[in-house]
């Protein structure tokens, strides 16, 4: 069994493919048919799967896995989601304005005074925008999107990240308000 200090999910396993232990493979790499090329996949478990083959099927990938050798084997990898530690992610390919998104979880939201919105909890994809989520002490967790207007400065070296609270949604304008501090759109 292998424990991982910072692990990073990297794929999540489908159906079984065929009767030779195949499976389906839904990958979160740039180019699937890499994901071998990442090294051995461990769950959140800690058991370890060598990947014997990779070929591409219809929108997945199918991986062979050492060990996976029948159908009923593969079936019962359904669900399954595969790791790797933050350490095996290639540095040296990044430009000096990218990043992973593993590096921003844990990175304090600050906004241009130094006043803190929380830590980046995790890091969304749902189709539309990214979506960083917040929380900090005595806040319920808030989603702010990942954007240019949003989040204006990303420093790993520091620790944080620059944001902008009105273009993410934390606080009102104050401009908008009248004088009973009420939103024009509020109004009846």
């Amino acid at each position: 069994m292998a424990k991982l200090e910072n692990p990073v999910l990297m794929a999540k396993i489908g159906g079984a493919q065929g009767l030779r232990g195949e499976v389906r493979v839904s990958t979160y790499t740039a180019d699937p048919m890499a994901l071998g090329d990442y090294g051995n996949l461990v769950t959140a478990d800690g058991r370890l799967f060598e990947i014997l083959e990779v070929r591409e099927g219809k929108n997945v990938v199918v991986v062979r896995f050492r060990g996976i050798n029948d159908r009923n084997a593969a079936e019962s990898l359904n669900g399954l989601e595969l790791f790797i530690d933050r350490d095996n992610l290639p540095d040296d390919e990044l430009d000096d304005d990218e990043f992973y998104y593993a590096d921003l979880e844990g990175l304090e939201a600050v906004d241009a005074e130094g006043k803190s919105y929380g830590a980046v909890s995790a890091v969304y994809d749902f189709g539309a925008g990214d979506l960083l989520e917040l929380k900090g002490a005595g806040r319920r967790p808030a989603l702010i999107p990942f954007s240019e207007s949003a989040v204006l400065e990303i420093d790993l070296e520091a620790g944080r990240i620059l944001i902008d609270p009105m273009a993410a949604g934390l606080i009102d304008n104050p401009d908008d308000k009248d004088e009973t501090g009420v939103p024009p759109f509020g109004k009846k």
